[in-house]
């Protein structure tokens, strides 16, 4: 029988999809879907059909040619099309221009030279947390969300007194909802988001600083290298995906760790450990379970079946990662894992350009948080943790924990 989660993709329970995911699994490698929003796709599961979909010649990213073909492939989303002409919404050779233009920000001596900057912001918020005493508090508004948001806005240029206006407005945007239309305030805060990013490529032409903007409206005026839309894009992305998608990394693997308090004990006993604990964290609860749009220029064939041309594609990275044909006792959660491979960040030419950075930021976040509190412990059971409602992004929207203050541990 055809389970019925297929006929509303997305639409499936947040405490735990993974025994859904397993069960799709094992029923084969691709299935056409219909998501939760509507729009017709077709699912990829299995590690072996992900990891080739996502290098397949046959797939494109190309948001801009698939709605001028059918309006119907794909939702547009807020803030509309004229924001998806960014490195995640194109093919090469667009994709290469745009990811070059981006890349030395993110590049490894860059992103080591920021450590002791998020070490400072790292501490400056548990400092703030233990000042409360021994109350509950969310630690994803107090800590999981602005760590990275305050990163990602300083390698911008975004000006301290502008973050958190910036930061509530990308928060209500990113709010999932299930009306047929964008709420009015995500309506609001998209209008908010693009005046304020217009304005801050104008600042920063009149006053240069040392950030990526700069970086990018000087390769825009010196070189012509990239468009108005194409910087603005790429800021926005830079934004979301610079922020969103660490602070639900921090959170799922806050949350792994307190449900398997033995490997957090030795996480605090042993912190060099705490590298291979975020490739694990990252494989068994994935901050981004499905990738972001793809479709079909031809029929494409995977795992035994032919995807027909102009569909739109979705490849579950989460369940990938779990495929027990390629991983040794897939579900179980194992910081000690000897195998850290997996597609957390995707793969081929689209894998995230900001991944060292984010493993940067949670190898710190998460260590400094088991070194202060290492008796933190979940203030609500664990099926009472409110996940985002959303297919793409996985994460909790809350995350209550009672901190247990203990004496300063460095």
């Amino acid at each position: 029988m055809r389970n019925p989660a297929l006929d509303a993709w997305g639409d499936y329970d947040r405490d735990d999809p993974y025994p859904l995911f397993t069960a799709v699994q094992a029923d084969g490698p691709v299935h056409e879907v219909t998501l939760a929003d509507g729009h017709r796709a077709w699912l990829i599961v299995r590690h072996e059909e992900a990891r080739a979909a996502l290098t397949h010649a046959g797939l494109s990213k190309d948001m801009h040619a698939a709605l001028a073909r059918d309006g119907a492939v794909v939702a547009e989303g807020l803030p509309g099309p004229a924001f998806a002409r960014h490195m995640l919404s194109v093919d090469p050779p667009d994709h290469t221009r745009l990811r070059r233009l981006t890349s030395a920000a993110f590049s490894r001596p860059r992103i080591a030279a920021l450590r002791p900057r998020i070490q400072a912001i790292t501490g400056r918020l548990l400092d703030d947390l233990e000042a409360r005493g021994d109350t509950v508090v969310d630690l994803v508004k107090g800590f999981a969300f602005p760590l990275p948001f305050t990163v990602i806005s300083e390698l911008l240029g975004v000006p301290e007194a502008d973050r958190d206006q910036l930061g509530s407005w990308f928060i209500t945007l990113l709010a999932p909802s299930s009306a047929p239309e964008p709420p009015a305030e995500a309506v609001a805060a998209s209008a908010n988001i693009v005046r304020y990013l217009t304005e801050l490529l104008a600042r920063k032409r009149a006053a240069p600083g040392e950030d990526l903007v700069t970086d990018l409206v000087r390769a825009a005026d010196q070189g012509g290298a990239l468009s108005e839309q194409e910087m603005l894009s790429t800021i926005f992305q830079l934004v979301v995906a610079g922020h969103d998608t660490t602070t639900s990394l921090i959170g799922n693997g806050t949350v792994a760790l307190l449900l398997h308090p033995e490997q957090r004990d030795a996480l605090v006993d042993d912190p060099a450990l705490m590298p291979r604990a975020i490739e694990e964290i990252l494989r068994w609860d994935a901050p981004v379970p499905h990738s972001t749009f793809r479709y079909t220029t031809q029929d494409v064939a995977l795992g035994g079946t032919v995807i027909p041309a102009f569909s739109q594609v979705i490849i579950s990275l989460a369940a990938a990662n779990r495929d027990p044909d390629r991983y040794e006792n897939p579900c179980t959660f194992d910081t000690a894992r000897a195998d850290t491979s997996h597609l957390a960040f995707g793969h081929g030419i689209h894998f995230c350009l900001g991944a060292p950075l984010a493993r940067m930021e949670a190898e710190i976040a998460i260590g400094a948080l088991l070194r202060r509190f290492p008796a933190m412990e979940l203030a609500c059971d664990r099926k009472e943790i409110p996940w985002r409602p959303s297919a793409l992004l996985r994460g909790p929207a809350e995350l209550p924990v009672r901190l247990r203050p203990s004496p300063r541990a460095g």
